[in-house]
């Protein structure tokens, strides 16, 4: 047997994992700030959930995980942390709104295989259920500007609102059944150009008319909101509406600067609503996209079989991988412990307790064996960056102290484990 991991897979430890959990711990910690909900839904799911029309669209679902278990039913693997949100909400009728919940988890999808992209991955969401103003998007997008700024990337988010795009396309005299199409070749422009768009709009049979419209806007150089709506005369429509109230909003909060109206963004899925938006690097370095989400109005009452009743949600996803292979490249610092203890001779139980007593202060400590030369163990602990080292012998255990060593200023002195601890903390 050739022992090997699946394509798209990774064991993650050392360097890699510190930095996984470096962004982990600070987006929890971010998401706490802001009075989010920690919830944990589950991996297997039934596949008509999955499955459902009103979930992921045809791309995600070509790369669900597909299984059958014992008794015979139709499973699948999460392909994204929001239809399982969905379920939990749709489930429990007693939950208060607004309600506002983050997760952080894995999911697979049988897709292909790149930089940023794999096929068990992390995703990291955020979602508000019960605000359908433009506040839920504002307050996401507060979100994300701080969570890049802790993690040291600047980043541009782009925004949207689908119901505004189809308004443009009713204008331009694309028939409604055709606006999702066409909003997802609208959404490639960056990948494949004007003339790329043009070009598939053509082979999807668009009128000639319509397309000959959208290559005008297309034309257009960075056309901003009020630019369109004018032209197009969409002032009073309530999609034009909803861009002009969070563009406000936006402004008000002093996020103009990073947020960024853009005509074209539609997102691939379908369930989106309102608003949608997608995060990149600023610098245009790292081309693949590090987060999106939006407004998603109509799923939950959809899955519960209640159309007529409101569940107003709004989401955001972090693009982990991306994220993490954007961090990958610079250097990081790899936390290690701050003491370790050294038993000399045969004294394991006094460093196994005084190791307690230490961590017990919060202080991260590791034991050594005790079995290499001090010499040795002392240059090792050296290199790891380790500034103090306790050494417990019979002569220290005889006293009820121990040795602390300052590799920093190359000084020991003998202390009850008490004192130590107190020196340590000091110069935390």
């Amino acid at each position: 047997m050739i022992m090997q991991n699946v394509k798209g897979t990774y064991d993650y430890f050392g360097r890699e994992q510190a930095i996984r959990q470096k962004v982990r711990s600070t987006l929890s910690e971010l998401f706490e700030l802001y009075d989010f909900e920690s919830m944990d839904t589950t991996l297997l799911n039934e596949l008509e959930l999955l499955t459902s029309k009103y979930a992921g669209g045809d791309e995600i679902l070509r790369e669900m995980y597909q299984l059958t278990d014992q008794g015979g039913r139709q499973l699948g693997l999460r392909y994204d942390l929001t239809i399982p949100f969905a379920k939990v909400i749709a489930l429990n009728p007693g939950i208060e709104f607004p309600y506002k919940r983050y997760e952080i988890g894995k999911v697979f999808r049988d897709g292909p295989v790149k930089k940023g992209r794999l096929r068990e991955f992390l995703q990291c969401d955020a979602d508000v259920v019960g605000i359908a103003g433009p506040q839920g998007e504002a307050e996401l997008m507060q979100l994300a500007a701080e969570a890049f700024r802790r993690l040291e990337i600047p980043v541009t988010l782009k925004w949207n609102n689908r119901r505004f795009l189809g308004e443009i396309l009713t204008a331009v005299g694309v028939p409604a059944e055709e606006h999702l199409s066409v909003m997802l070749t609208l959404d490639k422009l960056a990948k494949i150009g004007s003339r790329g768009v043009l070009a598939e709009l053509e082979g999807k049979g668009v009128a000639p008319a319509a397309v000959s419209a959208l290559a005008e806007l297309l034309d257009m150089d960075a056309p901003s909101f009020e630019a369109l709506a004018e032209n197009y005369g969409l002032g009073g429509q309530p999609g034009a509406l909803e861009v002009l109230a969070l563009q406000r909003l936006i402004a008000a909060v002093g996020l103009a600067e990073t947020c960024v109206f853009d005509p074209f963004l539609s997102r691939g899925l379908s369930f989106y609503t309102g608003t949608v938006y997608e995060i990149f690097d600023a610098s245009g370095a790292y081309t693949s996209s590090l987060g999106g989400g939006g407004r998603y109005d109509s799923i939950i009452g959809k899955l519960v079989g209640r159309e007529d009743i409101g569940y107003p949600t709004v989401g955001i996803s972090f693009g982990m991988e991306s994220i993490m292979a954007l961090l990958g490249e610079r250097a990081v610092r790899v936390e290690t412990s701050r003491v370790l203890v050294i038993p000399v001779g045969e004294c394991m139980p006094q460093a196994l307790t005084a190791a307690a007593a230490i961590r017990a202060a919060g202080i991260r400590t590791a034991v050594d064996t005790g079995k290499r030369k001090l010499k040795k163990t002392l240059a090792a602990a050296n290199t790891k960056g380790i500034r103090y080292v306790i050494l417990v012998g019979e002569s220290e255990a005889a006293e009820g102290k121990l040795r602390l060593k300052d590799m920093s200023q190359q000084s020991e002195e003998l202390l009850t484990v008490e004192a130590a601890v107190a020196i340590i903390k000091s110069v935390e």
